[in-house]
């Protein structure tokens, strides 16, 4: 088991296997129609992270699914992290996960079954976190090892977060540092220190379950995750789906500490000049950013924190949730305001 390394199973690693953002609009079409189902509450056309059907007044069911190639190399950890990843799609719409069932896809003829074993154990310890069963799923025979969860969760259809419903004044939280995917690139290159990887699992493998809090406050408008688009993709979604524009600064967005100087040493994954590409034109740099600093927005988060927009008035409550549950880095990083869909960075 020591001997297995997952990553050089993969051509990609975590959410950073992401379909480039405009790639992904080509495949799907430019035009994002709302289906013709009243309880549909969501659907695709704002990107949001999960789907939402509402079942009666009181209840609205959540559907989901995430799954990647490996971003680590230990077996049990990659399951951990790609069940925890997937979980965070039901927390991002202020939901409750209630169940969920596995994706397996292994090459048999490459990888040991006490290596499968353990990917799949470390999932169903995610759920068991949780308090949830792990009832079920499905397994193929692949050529790279895939492993993620259908997450299925539920929520009151009034305390149901979009990410499409931030206001112009709203402040912007987010509740994880970033750098998990240059963190990643420096595991796989085999530049990353013990404390680095201490912090990259400490990272990937932390709920999101500040999301349930989150869905009883009314001040609470706008909630997803940053996964593999990174924090300018997803904030770009935020802006789109909201009709507005937003403003970050980037000395008050929380970085992974280890992650720090490998970015400014160049480490980053592929993901983030695919992510630059696609949406870079939407984006505003202040001159005095550096390279790094820009990629570093655009760096592909694998389990990522929640983006929260908030009413001013609210701030304080938020962040003290964020804080007791466990998020020592949550912090304010900008704001929505009026104008065209687009970022500006100062």
């Amino acid at each position: 088991m020591s001997e297995i390394k997952l990553t050089r199973l993969s051509h990609g690693g975590g959410c950073g296997c992401k379909i480039a953002p405009a790639l992904l609009q080509q495949i799907l079409g430019e035009v994002k129609i709302k289906l013709p189902y009243a309880n549909l509450l969501v659907g695709t056309e704002t990107s949001d992270d999960a789907a939402v059907y509402r079942l009666n007044d009181q209840q609205a069911i959540i559907a989901t699914t995430d799954f990647f190639m490996p971003i680590v190399d230990d077996p049990f950890d990659f399951g951990r992290i790609a069940a925890t990843n997937a979980l965070s799609d039901v927390y991002a719409m202020g939901g409750t996960p209630i169940m969920a069932l596995a994706i397996v896809g292994m090459p048999i003829n490459k990888l040991p079954v006490e290596a499968i074993r353990a990917i799949l154990q470390g999932g169903e310890s995610v759920c068991q976190a949780a308090g949830i069963p792990l009832a079920g799923g499905h397994s193929i025979d692949s050529t790279e090892p895939i492993y993620g969860l259908v997450a299925i969760g539920i929520v009151h259809p009034d305390r149901l977060k979009k990410n499409s419903e931030a206001h112009a004044g709203d402040v912007l939280i987010l509740g994880k540092g970033l750098g998990v995917g240059v963190l990643a690139q420096a595991l796989k290159k085999g530049a990353l220190p013990a404390d680095g990887y201490a912090q990259l699992i400490a990272s990937t493998t932390q709920l999101n379950t500040v999301g349930s809090a989150l869905s009883g406050l009314n001040g609470v408008h706008a909630l997803t995750d940053v996964t593999g688009f990174g924090l300018l993709g997803h904030l770009l979604e935020m802006c789109r789906g909201s009709g507005l524009a937003a403003e970050l600064q980037f000395e008050h967005v929380p970085i992974l500490s280890e992650a720090l100087v490998l970015a400014q040493q160049g480490y980053g994954p592929g993901a983030i000049d695919q992510n630059l590409a696609s949406y870079g034109h939407e984006v505003d740099f202040a001159a005095h950013l550096e390279s790094w600093q820009r990629r570093l927005l655009a760096d592909a988060q694998t389990s990522g924190g929640l983006l929260a927009a908030v009413a001013p008035d609210t701030v304080d409550v938020v962040l003290s949730a964020f804080k007791s549950a466990g998020f020592a880095q949550a912090a304010v990083i900008g704001t929505m305001k009026q104008g065209v869909p687009r970022v500006t960075v100062s």
